[in-house]
């Protein structure tokens, strides 16, 4: 079967895609950015928050790569993408419901159980569906409508909090769980075509599925163990940073869901943004380019973030975390596509990368929450922005390697 190369919405399964990552902002990370505000207003340290994120952020990462392997071998992607959501939306509606620790734990262990299987699924979706010569753009595409549900989403909640009090989330993550998975149904899996979706270019590849872990892919691709180094360092400031900046002004304002809205709706504003810009960047500028952008952006926004204590702060960091974590999320998959063309390993090895970041990106969370206890949120955006400049010089010294040129399709 051919890949169809279409990227266009008049393509009803491609249509179906745009709406399922607009509904998918909300119901694939639960209570996302609002746990922390939430659970901060009700007492719960900053310490506490981190530990909670650590230990999610480490059961996620150990299946990280086995969530990989199974979506290069699974033919069912869409029920990949449709069970994490039922489930991760009944554990964040229960968490909003009865919020002790018993059931804070076991939301936050389901969510990082399955919510790893999400990321890995939808790209590989994506690439069975348009092929690798549109896949840059089609990325591009879901990142765009990813961040306008999300800005949707928090504008809605901020509506609804205001409105009609804190209960009113509830309704809107069962209406934005239905939402992706009525899109997920207006998808047609006789469109997928499955070599192509696991990094087979015009279905010819290694037709390997013996090996369910992704080490070796690591071990053996230089470029992608130094992607994965970067994304580690750069995840390791960057992670933490607004979930702090959310508790800080917060428990400030007494305002949880309102201020988180506020805080990150600035940050998703400025995704879609960055996300319908950034194929042209890439054609225009490169994928190394781009990179360089991106890894400027978080020492920016560190040290901007430890200097100003005022809330107007927001908007500028805010920006700054769409300019960086915003291109990444679209450059990362588009630079180990091009590294693991024809392997037939693509989601294996996007997910080991993810794995690799992840382990930035969770052992930041109880380390800034140490640094918060002890020294103050400055210091650790400080840190943050420190991190962030190895990242960047590392990026710098292996650039070629870890950003190849595009490829001409077979």
């Amino acid at each position: 079967m051919a890949t169809v190369s279409r990227s266009g919405l008049s393509d009803s399964s491609l249509l179906g895609l745009a709406i399922l990552n607009f509904f998918l902002a909300d119901a694939r990370d639960g209570l996302g950015p609002f746990l922390d505000a939430f659970l901060a207003t009700r007492g719960w340290s900053p310490l506490t928050l981190g530990a909670i994120a650590t230990v999610g952020g480490l059961i996620g990462l150990a299946l990280t790569p086995f969530a990989g392997a199974l979506v290069d071998r699974s033919h069912w992607k869409r029920a990949l993408i449709a069970g994490p959501v039922i489930v991760i939306t009944a554990g964040a509606l229960l968490t909003l419901l009865v919020p002790d620790p018993a059931v804070v734990w076991v939301g936050t262990i389901a969510t990082a159980v399955l919510g790893v299987v999400i990321a890995p699924a939808l790209a590989g979706l994506s690439l069975g569906l348009v092929g690798q010569r549109a896949f840059p753009r089609q990325i591009s595409r879901n990142e765009f409508w990813n961040h306008s549900g999300n800005l949707a989403s928090l504008m809605a909640i901020y509506l609804a909090v205001s409105l009609f009090g804190e209960f009113s989330v509830v309704w809107l993550m069962i209406v934005t769980a239905l939402g992706a998975l009525i899109a997920l149904r207006m998808i047609r899996p006789d469109r997928i075509d499955h070599d192509v979706a696991r990094g087979m270019v015009g279905g010819r590849g290694t037709d390997d599925h013996a090996r369910p872990s992704g080490l070796s892919v690591l071990l053996h691709n230089r470029g992608l163990i130094l992607l994965a180094l970067v994304m580690m360092l750069f995840h390791f400031g960057n992670a933490p940073m607004s979930r702090l900046i959310a508790q800080e002004f917060s428990i400030q304002l007494g305002t949880p869901f309102r201020t988180t809205a506020l805080i990150t709706g600035v940050a998703q504003a400025t995704m879609i943004a960055v996300a319908a810009a950034t194929p042209w960047l890439i054609r225009r500028l490169g994928l190394r380019s781009c990179f360089l952008i991106t890894l400027c952006a978080l020492p920016l926004r560190g040290v901007l973030a430890g200097m100003v204590p005022d809330f107007w702060v927001v908007v500028p960091v805010q920006m700054l975390d769409g300019i960086g974590a915003g291109m990444l999320g679209i450059l990362t998959p588009v630079a180990a596509e091009r590294l693991l063309a024809k392997t037939g390993r693509f989601n294996l090895g996007f997910a080991t990368v993810m794995t690799v970041q992840g382990v930035g990106a969770t052992f930041s969370n109880v380390f800034a929450g140490w640094i918060v206890s002890g020294h103050g949120y400055g210091m650790s955006h400080f840190i943050g922005a420190g991190v962030a400049l190895a990242a960047l010089a590392v990026f710098l010294l292996f650039s070629r390697t870890i950003a190849p040129g595009p490829r001409s399709a077979d």
